[in-house]
This record gives C-alpha cells, structure tokens and sequence, in this order.
C-alpha cells in the first residue's frame, strides 16, 4: 500500500524546498558580489600601481605624507595644511588649458608661424621660442607635451633629423626657463608667489632680468648649433572653427589673471570656471592632470607634519640661512623643483630667493624640472636609439646654462 502524506506535510516540504533555494540563491548573489568587488578593488590597485609607476614623484610625495602621520595622526588640523589658493589656481588654469587644446588652439598658433618661415635656423627659432613664450602662460610642462611632438614632426618633414635631440633639448630648456617669468608660469611659482606677498608687477620684474638673459643665451645656442640653409614645408591648413569658445576661455584666464593679481577671491574663481564649464564643456573636467594636484596636497600635507619636529626645524633653518638661492638649486637636482620649493619654504622668510633658486634649479638633471622628462620620453620612443646621446647633450646645455644665469646673477 502507497504512503499517504497529509497535505500540511507536502506544504511544509515545498516551503523547506523554498527556503533552501532562496538560501542558495543568496549564497550565489553574496559570493557574485564578493567577486565583482573583488574584481574592481584588484582594477583600482592595477590602476594606482600604474599611476604610481608613471609618476614617481606622486608616489614619493604619498610615501612621505604616510611617514610624516607617525609625526601628527591625522586630523582635522591636515586641513590648514593646505594652501588652497595654489589648489584652485592651479586647478582652474588645467581645465582653461585643456580647453585651449580641445579647441586647436596651440597648433594653430604653431603652423602660423613655421608657415612664414624659409630657413633652418629660423625654424629652431619658431619651435625654441614656442616653448618659451607659451610657457609663460600655460605651463612648463603643458607648452612640453603640446609642442615637443609637434616639434619632432616638423623637424622631420624639414630634413633635419640629425638636429632632432639637441632643438628638443633647447625646446625644453627653454620650456623650463620661459616658465619662471610669471607666476602662473609652473607650479613652484605659483605656490611660492602666494607666499611672497609680492604684486604681480614686482614678480615680474623680480624674474625680468633672468628670463631676458635665459632669452639671449637660447638665441645663441639655437643659431650655433643650427646650419644654414633653406627649408621648404608643406603645413597642414589649420583653421580656428570654435572662435566663440576661445573668447569664452580668453574670458576665464582673465579670471585667474585677477585672481593672481589678488583683485578677486579663490572661492569666486572656482565658481565663475567651474559652473560654466560643467554646463558647456564638462569633458574637460576628465582630462587635468590630478596626479600633480594630488602631488601638491601629499606635500603640503607632508611639509604641514615635518614642522612639529622641533629638531628638524631648527637644523634645517640654520642650514638654509642665507643660502637660500644655492641650497634649492641643489635640492631641486635631487628632488626636483616643486618638492624642493614647498619644503624650504617652510623654513625661511627669504621666499624669492627660493622663486630664484627653484627657478634656476630645474636646470640641471633630467629630474630637476619634472617636465623635463616629458621631452626625454617623447624621443626615447621615437628614437629609442639616442637616448643616451639625448641624455649627454641635456646634461652639458643644462649645466651651461645653469652656471651662467648663476654665476651672472650671484650678487643680484
């Protein structure tokens, strides 16, 4: 005879049946999940390793902002830390040159000029003074990765690849010199011109009389080395389609300029760039540079620890004393510029001589200017072949040029 079950026994074996697959399913979601996270954590660590590993200076600053907690565990004082002046500045001027770019701007500007030029030492002249001039206003390291690419290519097209390593090292020497004349020129400066107290004009002509000799001596280098001879090339018809956007973007460096210039306040700069560009340009926002406002905040957050060491205080003032000028051009080959400018300057009341020093101090070493190196990675993969004869005419124009405007200048 067949087993009989009641009905609240079969109702109460589908609820088990239930139950356990709700269970299993649950299971599988939880361990679907886990796996995803984990997934997009191990993404993330490849990615920071990757930015890591393409910035060293980023990673040295975050190493040292880790060490400096052991000082000061953090708190809500890290805050004061920061020079957000320097933060919103630099962070403004990103997004207006990125738009610049966007817009074709800068090659524009490029083509005009090689356009009316006939001979080969004009031609050093046009791409040396590009950089120069355009660093003024939009960087160091920006006028680098906008014209040394260009430059390369138009070098090429003009028959004058054996040149190529000794006008990109011009190039960027004068990338790095042009760049120390106004205040927006690269990140040391505008960090230390917000400590200085100095008006804009007395900036400029504080700088004045070493970006006109720093303009001489690439005259000089750039006919010297350069033959004569006539070129002919053929440029590419480039043409500004978004003139609206350029006064838009004109209109917003005038901003930063009076923010500069101490005529309007930082919180006013952000909102008056910020608010229109996520309204009409918002693709910027994807493409500044945070690693160096990430760079900015480990230091700032790092120099901010360091000062509650008493002893290290005292032992680093006493050294720099009255040595101010040769003390950063000697930390700047090690360390580069921009770290060396917001160390010292926690440690002296003497911060143009620091602007002097960190200035001339990027000349020297492929690492003494962090942008240096955007040029030096430019030819290693084009011409992976001439690194090292990049590497040897660098350092001896470098050390050229940084004993002249020292030694010129050592008493001004």
């Amino acid at each position: 005879m067949a087993p009989r079950f009641s009905g609240k026994f079969l109702y109460s074996s589908i609820s088990c049946v239930r139950k356990h697959d709700e269970i299993l399913l649950f299971c599988y979601n939880s361990s679907y999940r886990k796996t995803v996270y984990e997934r997009k954590l191990l993404e993330m660590i490849k990615k920071l390793a990757v930015l890591f590993k393409n910035d060293i200076v980023l990673l040295i600053s975050f190493c040292l902002a880790l060490l400096s907690c052991l000082i000061t565990p953090p708190g809500p004082e890290y805050l004061g830390y920061l020079d957000f002046h320097t933060l919103i500045l630099l962070f403004c001027l990103m997004l207006i040159v990125e738009g610049l770019r966007e817009a074709n701007f800068f090659p524009y500007i490029g083509n005009l000029l090689l356009s009316r030029t006939s001979s080969k030492r004009g031609l050093s002249l046009v791409l040396v003074f590009l950089c120069f001039v355009s660093s003024m206003f939009i960087t160091n390291d920006v006028a680098l990765i906008t014209f040394v690419p260009f430059g390369i290519l138009i070098l090429e097209m003009a028959g004058m690849e054996s040149r190529i390593c000794y006008l990109i090292v011009l190039m960027t020497i004068a990338a790095n010199l042009g760049s120390m004349f106004t205040p927006v020129g690269n990140p040391q400066n505008l960090y230390l011109y917000s400590l200085t107290g100095l008006k804009l004009h007395e900036f400029l002509l504080l700088m004045l009389p070493f970006t006109a000799l720093s303009a001489a001596l690439l005259v000089l280098f750039a006919l010297l080395g350069t033959e004569r001879g006539s070129i002919r090339i053929q440029m590419e018809n480039t043409s500004l389609t978004k003139k609206g956007t350029l006064l838009f973007l004109g209109l917003l460096f005038l901003f930063c300029m009076l923010s500069v210039a101490g005529i309007l306040s930082d919180w006013i700069l952000l909102i008056l760039i910020v608010i229109p560009l996520l309204i009409h340009q918002r693709t910027l926002f994807t493409r500044v540079d945070y690693s160096l406002l990430l760079t900015f905040i480990f230091f700032f957050i790092f120099v901010g620890n360091i000062d509650h060491f008493e002893q290290l205080r005292v032992f680093i003032s006493s050294v720099l004393a009255h040595h101010e000028r040769i003390i950063s051009i000697l930390a700047s080959q090690v360390i580069s510029n921009v770290p060396a400018a917001m160390l010292l300057s926690n440690y002296t009341a003497e911060v143009q001589e620091l602007i002097i020093g960190t200035n001339l101090g990027g000349l020297g070493t492929l690492i003494a200017s962090m942008a240096s190196l955007i040029s030096y990675r430019q030819i290693s993969a084009r011409y992976p072949r001439q690194k090292g004869k990049y590497f040897i005419i660098f350092t001896i124009c470098n050390v050229i040029f940084l004993l002249i405007l020292y030694l010129v200048f050592r008493c001004f």
